[in-house]
């Protein structure tokens, strides 16, 4: 039975880089559950508790980037409480309609309150492209969490 839980808790992490790129894998949460498997296999010995509580922070302030960065683009960019509200909603309403609407729920969102808001096609355009930039950023930085999350345990389990 540990064999398994072994082969669980390394597809976890496994899934859990992929769904970096995935829109539809809880990257991030995949892969702290897979170290955390994997911590509670070993008796916590080289992944302790403190190990695991950095992980964890990691882990949410990736997840409150990743679901806050299209609303910070639109908002850099100038574009109006419309566009920012637009572009929140987009997010929450892009999750039901598979990875094109993880994509393109917060531009479109964005897009149509800046539309609502000033009746201006090229701001309100200015406003999807920032929520789009928003949503790379967000992919970059949950790369790089991930990529961070992953050296910590393995710098704590050969350390």
């Amino acid at each position: 039975m540990t064999e398994v839980l072994w082969f669980v808790a390394i597809a976890a992490m496994l899934l859990g880089l992929l769904g970096v790129f995935l829109p539809l894998l809880p990257g991030v949460p995949l892969l702290f559950a897979g170290m955390l498997l994997a911590a509670w296999l070993d008796n916590f010995v080289r992944v302790g508790v403190p190990t695991l509580a950095i992980l964890a922070v990691l882990g949410i302030a990736a997840w409150l980037f990743e679901t806050l960065a299209s609303v910070w683009g639109v908002k850099r960019a100038g574009a109006s409480g419309l566009a920012i509200a637009g572009a929140g909603v987009g997010a929450i309403l892009g999750i039901f309609a598979g990875p094109p609407g993880l994509i393109l729920g917060p531009i479109v969102g964005a897009v149509c309150g800046e539309y609502l808001a000033r009746r201006d096609h090229g701001t309100a355009t200015r406003a999807g492209i920032a929520a789009g930039i928003g949503f790379l950023v967000a992919m970059v930085a949950k790369l790089a969490t991930a990529v961070t999350m992953l050296a910590v345990f393995i710098f704590a389990w050969f350390a």
